[in-house]
C-alpha cells in the first residue's frame, strides 16, 4: 500500500501535459471486443483502470500490447466468456462489456461492477435498453445474465441522462439489425468520442453530441487506429490546481470548449486564465471571490470536478454553496478538509464553504478518486505536510501524478507502507 505527502505553500510554475480521457479510454477498450480484426487506441492513459480492464479483455481471450501510449487490442480469439466477479468489482467502468459483449456474442454474463464508492448509481437504465434491442437480463447470484437470440432496433428513451447508458446501448446497438434511436441521450465529449471510434470501425452512427443518437446497424465491425481526446476532467483538476497555488502554469493538450462552465467560474472569482487552441494558461491571481457552483450534466459543470473545486473554494473571500445534482452523496472530502482546518458544513446535497481559512497539513484519507484529487489541491494549500491514505484511488484516474505536479515544483512524494502501518495511522 502506498501513502502521498505533500508539503504545502510552494508556488507551482511550468507546463503540465494533459494524457488520454480517462472517461473515455474505459469505454473504448471494451468497444474493441466488437471489431473482427486489430483495433490501436494512441494516447490511452498509464492507469489502474486501464491495467484491469486490459486483463479482463486478456481474459475472454483477447490479446493486448502497449506501445508506448498506444496499445493494441487483437479481439479475433475472444469467446463469450463469463466475468462474474474479481477484476470486474474494481470498476465501475467493466459494465461495459455488457452492451459490448452482448452486441458481438448475443450474451454476456458480468458481475455487478464496483469502482469509487460515492453513492447509488444504479444500471436500470442500461438493461431497460438492452430489454428494447431483445435481451432478456436476469440478475443471478450477484452477476448479470444477458441473453438475446438476436437484437432488433428499437425507439429508446432514458428517463434519466446517463453517461455509462448511452454508451453501453450504443455498443449493443450498432451490431443490432434495422434502427436503433436513442432519445434524452447523453452530450458528453467522451460519448462522442466512442462513436468516433466505432464509426471508424465501420457503424453507422448520427448525433453523437446531441440529445437524439440514430444507429443503422451493421453485421460487422473492423479494426482501425483510433486517437482519443484529452481528459477534461484531468485538465480540470490541474487548472484548479493552478488557480489555488500557479504563479504561472500552461495546462497543454486540452480542448477548452470541454471545459467551458470551470473556466467560467474561475474568471467569476478573479482567476487569471488565458485560453488557446490547444491549451490554457493560469497566472497568479489573489483575492478570490466566493462563487456558487451546481453539478449538472453536460454541458453543465461536471460533478468530477465539484471535490477538486470545493478546495479551491477554501481559499475564496466569503460564502460559497456547491450543491451537486448529481452524485448528492458526493461530500465525503469535507469531512477531511475539515481536519485541516477547512469550515465546510453539509446539508443535504450541498456544501457550504466559508471561506478564506488557513488550510493545515493533516492525515487524510481519499474516499474516491476525485475526493483525492481535492484533497492534494487542499495538501498544496496548506501549511505543513499533508499525508494522504487511499492512494489507490487517485491512481484510478491520474496518469503519473506525482511526476507531473513534482515538474511544476511541488514536492510531492510516494511511501510504500505494510497493511499494519497502514491501518495504524488510519485509527
Amino acid at each position: 500500500m502506498n501513502k502521498l505527502f505533500v508539503e504545502g505553500g510552494i508556488p507551482l510554475k511550468g507546463t503540465v501535459k494533459i494524457g488520454g480521457a480517462k472517461n473515455s479510454a474505459v469505454a473504448l477498450l471494451p468497444a474493441t471486443i466488437l471489431a473482427d480484426s486489430e483495433v490501436s487506441i494512441e494516447g490511452l492513459p498509464d492507469i489502474s483502470d486501464i491495467l484491469i480492464l486490459s486483463e479482463l479483455i486478456e481474459e475472454i481471450g483477447g490479446t493486448v500490447t502497449r506501445d508506448g501510449s498506444t496499445v493494441h487490442i487483437d479481439p479475433t480469439k475472444m469467446t463469450s466468456m463469463p466475468l462474474p466477479n474479481g477484476k470486474v468489482k474494481k470498476l465501475r467502468a467493466s459494465y461495459y462489456f455488457m452492451g459490448a459483449m452482448l452486441g458481438r456474442f448475443k450474451r454476456a454474463v458480468i458481475g455487478l461492477p464496483g469502482g469509487c464508492h460515492i453513492g447509488p448509481r444504479p444500471i436500470d437504465q442500461h438493461i431497460k435498453g438492452f430489454e428494447a434491442l431483445g435481451a432478456k437480463v436476469t440478475n443471478e447470484q450477484g452477476a448479470i445474465y444477458l441473453r438475446a437470440d438476436e437484437l432488433i432496433g428499437a425507439r429508446i428513451y432514458l428517463d434519466v441522462v446517463s453517461v455509462g447508458a448511452t454508451i453501453n446501448i450504443m455498443l449493443a446497438a450498432v451490431r443490432a439489425k434495422g434502427k436503433t434511436v436513442i432519445e434524452n441521450a447523453a452530450r458528453e465529449p467522451e460519448i462522442i468520442d466512442v462513436a468516433t471510434l466505432l464509426t471508424s470501425m465501420g457503424a453507422k452512427i448520427k448525433g453523437a453530441g446531441t440529445d437524439v443518437i440514430r444507429i443503422e446497424g451493421v453485421d460487422t465491425l473492423s479494426g482501425c487506429t483510433h486517437t482519443i481526446i484529452p481528459d477534461r476532467i484531468e485538465a480540470g483538476t490541474y487548472t484548479i490546481l493552478a488557480a489555488a497555488l500557479g504563479e504561472d502554469v500552461l495546462i497543454d493538450n486540452v480542448i477548452p470548449q470541454h471545459l467551458e462552465p470551470v473556466i467560467a467560474k474561475l474568471r467569476e472569482m478573479g482567476v487569471d486564465i488565458e485560453e488557446g487552441e490547444e491549451h490554457l494558461r493560469v497566472r497568479k491571481s489573489d483575492n478570490l471571490t466566493a462563487v456558487d457552483i451546481k453539478t449538472l450534466v453536460y454541458p453543465g459543470f461536471a460533478t468530477d470536478l465539484q471535490q477538486p473545486f470545493t478546495a479551491l473554494l477554501t481559499k475564496a473571500e466569503g460564502t460559497s454553496i456547491v450543491t451537486d445534482t448529481i452524485y448528492s452523496a458526493r461530500f465525503k472530502h469535507a469531512d477531511e478538509l475539515r481536519r485541516m482546518n477547512a469550515k465546510i458544513k453539509v446539508e443535504g446535497s450541498s456544501a457550504i464553504v466559508y471561506g478564506p481559512t488557513k488550510l493545515q497539513g493533516a492525515k487524510v484519507r481519499a474516499s474516491d478518486l476525485r475526493a483525492g484529487a481535492s484533497l492534494i489541491i487542499a495538501g498544496l494549500m496548506a501549511e505543513g505536510i499533508t499525508e494522504i491514505t487511499g492512494v489507490e484511488h487517485i491512481e484510478r484516474g491520474y496518469e503519473n501524478l506525482t511526476d507531473k505536479l513534482a515538474n511544476l515544483g511541488a514536492k510531492i512524494w510516494k511511501e510504500t507502507v505494510t497493511e499494519e502501518e497502514l491501518s495504524q495511522t488510519q485509527n
